[in-house]
Parts: C-alpha cells; structure tokens; sequence
C-alpha cells in the first residue's frame, strides 16, 4: 500500500502527460470503435483492426512513459512502480490497459 501512495503523484502526472498529448491519438480510438460500432458486416473486421492498431499504439507510448522512469529506478524499485502504473491505467484508462502489463 505504500508504494502506491509513494508513486500515486508521479503516475497521476504522467497520465494527466499522457492524456494532453495523445489526445489526438485517444480521440482516433474513440472514433475508430464509433466507426467500428457502426459498420456492415463485411466491413466489420477491418473497422475492428484499425481501432486494435490505434488503441495498441496508445498502449505502446504509455508502456514507453512507463519503461522510461523505471529505467531511473533500482530493480526492487521499479517492479513497484510499474505495478502501481499498471494498476492506475486500468483504472483511468481502460481502453489501453488489456495489454499494458505484456509491453
């Protein structure tokens, strides 16, 4: 519980980071499932690969955020962090967290 609050600041700024400048990159996912939600049948699957390939990337620069300041950490350290990381994207933004604990 400790390291939760221990790095509850710097992951809510991070977020807060992530959110402002990807918002285009969120706005395209957000987009890409309308598009998805709303297409024919024989379009479905495509719809579908571009909203996975853009929630992906989003994934992707969020586990890059979080590799880059762990890197700064000891080992003990950073397993901590991108535990508490992962836990507070599955609770913010849970569109990019299936994958965030692979990458």
């Amino acid at each position: 519980m400790i390291f939760r609050r221990r790095f509850a600041d710097v992951i809510r700024r991070q977020l807060d980071l992530f959110e402002r400048e990807q918002r285009g990159l969120i706005e395209d996912c957000l987009a890409a499932e309308r598009a998805y939600n709303r297409s024919d049948r024989d379009e479905a699957e495509e719809r579908y690969g571009d909203y996975v390939d853009l929630v992906e990337t989003a994934t992707e620069v969020l586990a890059d955020l979080r590799d880059t300041f762990a890197r700064t950490l000891d080992e003990e350290t950073a397993e901590e962090y991108e535990a508490a990381f992962n836990r507070a994207v599955v609770k913010r933004l849970p569109r990019f967290a299936l994958e965030i604990e692979n990458r």
